[in-house]
């Protein structure tokens, strides 16, 4: 049965951005990427989505494959244009008695003039062949800098480069329990000024009814000075924590989502970073520990941190608790 709170007990929070409605509920709130698991919809579809957005977050491979898939349908376009004037009026071009031998010579020709590269022995002759040139040509050079644009807005938009453990562990700590997740920063950029912060969405029954609430869960340590290691997030798991005596069982009743949210300076970008993600209860270890995951190296000369072992734990034995008035 998920956890009866009395009034007063936490108070929960309702600054988070999301609903807790129980039946506007679609999946987890954040997908692991830190993306928002929500799908709009009332308005047409290209004044839903943010090109310019997409493109930037698209992954690197599907990048170049739309960067390639423009190209080759623009020139396909303006392959099939030339065909249909005539290919007559492409001083220099062979004509054939196949339309798809004479299509791949205008083809060519068009990456030649969208490209602005222009080898010469093919050549626009009569007044409709030159201004579809001149019109490729156009849109050749806006169609680069768009290109250049992003490729360069990818490669200087400030990003984070955390990892964190894959999944999020209720360990042992100081004769109590606390929820625990790693992360450390996978890539040569140095974090400064650090800030953590944790909430948990759970359903609770409130006076009978099972309602949706989110409550924060303060950290040992919510700010480093410097992300030079791994850093273990720790929520210790006392009377002051919405998880405080709640049995495996229970957790699993309230069908929890633990929000995670960190920013820190990057002294690369001189600009502030952040990243977010989060964890569901299939994604909960319930008595575990994580293992060391950095140490010296063998001349002793510098540290080694294992990005492998991120998430490595292994099984701990959690202290007993009593029932108490809280969960009755």
């Amino acid at each position: 049965m998920a956890k009866q709170f009395r009034k007063g007990s936490l108070k929960n929070i309702d600054n988070t951005g999301f609903s807790t409605s129980n039946n506007t509920e679609g999946g987890r709130l954040t997908n692991k990427d830190g993306s928002i698991n929500l799908r709009k919809t009332g308005m047409p579809f290209w004044e839903r989505i943010s090109l310019y957005h997409t493109l930037l977050r698209l992954p690197r491979l599907k990048f170049l494959l739309a960067v390639f898939l423009f190209y080759t349908v623009l020139n396909t376009f303006f392959a099939g244009l030339y065909i249909l004037i005539g290919v007559e009026h492409l001083k220099g071009l062979i004509p054939a008695n196949d339309v798809m031998t004479n299509f791949e010579q205008a083809f060519f020709f068009s990456s030649q003039t969208l490209t602005t590269v222009g080898y010469g022995h093919i050549s626009p002759s009569g007044l409709q062949a030159n201004i579809i040139a001149s019109l490729e040509s156009f849109i050749g050079i806006l169609s680069f800098a768009l290109v250049t644009g992003l490729l360069y807005g990818r490669f200087t938009r400030p990003r984070a480069y955390l990892l964190f453990s894959h999944n999020i562990i209720v360990a042992p700590h100081r004769s109590e329990r606390a929820l625990m997740v790693r992360l450390a920063t996978y890539k040569n950029n140095h974090l400064t000024d650090m800030e953590a912060q944790l909430t948990i969405s759970m359903y609770i029954y409130d006076n009978g009814q099972k309602v949706r609430r989110f409550f924060p869960l303060p950290l040992e340590i919510s700010k480093i000075n410097s992300m030079a290691l791994s850093w273990t997030l720790v929520h210790p798991i006392d009377e002051n924590s919405p998880l405080y005596q709640m049995s495996y069982e229970e957790i699993a009743d309230a069908n929890i989502e633990i929000l995670c949210f960190l920013k820190g300076f990057d002294d690369h970008f001189s600009n502030i970073v952040q990243q977010r993600t989060s964890y569901t209860f299939n994604e909960l270890v319930y008595g575990a520990k994580f293992l060391p995951v950095f140490h010296r190296s063998e001349d002793g000369s510098t540290t080694i941190l294992e990005l492998d072992k991120i998430n490595a734990h292994e099984p701990a034995k959690l202290p007993e608790f009593e029932k108490s008035a809280l969960n009755a």
